[in-house]
């Protein structure tokens, strides 16, 4: 028998500490080569990390909410000596599932259609196979994932395959007992759950914090008139191949700002605190806004100055998918020079988006909808929506906030204007 002891890897170019967020094993189990032991979060995301060798846990070097240090002391295993004949057999059992890439990496998996499970999953033994996103969701749903049958490689449990589990749960759970002639009467709840705020959420929250407290938030709300806009969209998803995703508003206004960024160069900027310096690009590194199961986070799409309306699209869509997936990589998610956000239907009519610093402008957009407006001294229904953006006070004056918006307002209501040089 021998020990042998896992030290906390560097998960990425800057990072000096790691957050436990879960772990997956106990002191005492038994673990194989490549079973996912714990998810450790880093300032961009949560990374599952892999047992390197077959052995018996001994030790764990923290809680749920404690920072490692990188290089500093995670899991203690004990091996065997026939350790290597133990992998072997193991291996012709169930092949190993490939390992979530840290920092700077990305696995995409292509799964083939989703399967619904059967109704009454035999829980099995082994490794379950899913993603740090996918885990933490089954916990917070009270899914035991190894009653979950996955349609990914290797029985990997994908996003469908949780969603049927979860849909069938609430299906047969009891339902709310009728009061009856009104004589039943609800009891009281008075339990209470504390819910620790770990990782990529924890992270989320302090820099909203910080950006909050530390910079003087200067909002701008204008309507836009996206009728022809709308006009425009719907004849070009008309004219995509069967199967191709539709053209959301979010491919034009990321063309229409990165059009008129060239403009006001100085919103296209990161401040950097420590040397008091702005810095301003050229390029334009669009950050976009993305509701997760983790919380929010901005995955980026680098250079979409080079890109075309279609290839910004799938870029949107790529990235927003990798973040709530999990799989975006650290470079995914950070660098963005000018972030957009949005809600989609739940919009609203005006919002104050918070900037995500170290930038100095975000652009908000809210719902679209329908209303009566005097146009050419008439009344007519158009289709209007609102910008909500929030400017660095410190850098961005009121008028330059203005001018800006107004450049783009003016764009998105003559369409045609985003695609002439």
């Amino acid at each position: 028998m021998s020990r042998h002891v896992v030290k906390l890897p560097d998960l990425g170019e800057g990072t000096v500490s790691s957050e436990i967020v879960a772990w997956h094993v106990k002191v005492g189990d038994r673990v194989a080569e490549d079973q996912p032991m714990v998810e450790m979060s880093t300032d961009k995301a949560v990374v599952e990390m892999p047992a390197p060798v077959s052995g018996r846990v001994v030790s764990l070097g923290g809680e749920p909410g404690d920072h490692i240090a990188v290089g500093a002391e995670l899991i203690v295993l004990e091996t065997a000596e026939g350790a290597a004949a133990e992998k072997v057999e193991e291996k012709k059992e169930a092949p190993a599932a490939p390992k979530e890439k840290a920092a700077g990496s990305h696995l995409t998996l292509v799964p083939p259609p989703a399967q619904t499970p059967p109704a009454q999953a035999a829980p099995r033994s082994g490794r379950v196979l899913a993603s740090p996103a996918t885990r933490r969701r089954a916990r917070e749903s009270g899914i035991d994932l190894t009653t979950v049958v996955g349609s990914g490689r290797d029985g990997r449990i994908q996003r469908q395959d949780l969603d049927a589990a979860i849909n069938q749960a609430q299906q047969g759970a009891p339902g709310v007992a009728a009061r009856g002639n009104g004589s039943a009467r609800r009891q009281p709840r008075t339990e209470t759950e504390e819910i620790r705020i770990l990782g990529v959420r924890r992270v989320s929250a302090q820099r909203v914090a910080e950006s909050k407290r530390n910079i003087p938030h200067f909002a701008y709300v204008e309507e836009v008139d996206i009728t022809e806009l709308e006009r425009l969209r719907k004849h070009l998803n008309s004219k995509l191949p069967k199967g191709t995703p539709s053209y959301t508003y979010l491919p034009f206004l990321g063309m229409a700002l990165i059009r008129v960024i060239e403009r006001f160069p100085k919103c296209n900027a990161r401040y950097d605190a420590e040397r008091n310096v702005l810095v301003q690009h050229r390029g334009v590194n669009l950050g976009v806004a993305t509701q997760t199961s983790d919380g929010l986070k901005v995955p980026v799409v680098h250079h979409a100055e080079a890109l075309s309306l279609g290839e910004l699209a799938a870029q949107i869509r790529r990235v927003a998918q990798a973040a709530r997936d999990g799989t975006a990589s650290r470079n995914e998610l950070g660098g963005s020079t000018i972030t957009i956000t949005s809600l989609g239907k739940l919009g609203g009519i005006v919002s104050t988006p918070i900037i995500n610093a170290p930038e100095v402008a975000i652009i908000g957009v809210n719902k679209a909808i329908e209303r009566p407006v005097v146009l050419h001294g008439q009344i007519a229904v158009r289709l209007m929506m609102n910008l909500s953006s929030s400017f660095d006070h410190r850098f961005v004056d009121g008028y330059d906030a203005a001018e800006i918006v107004q450049a783009l307002k003016e764009m998105l209501e003559q369409p045609a204007t985003i695609f002439i040089e």
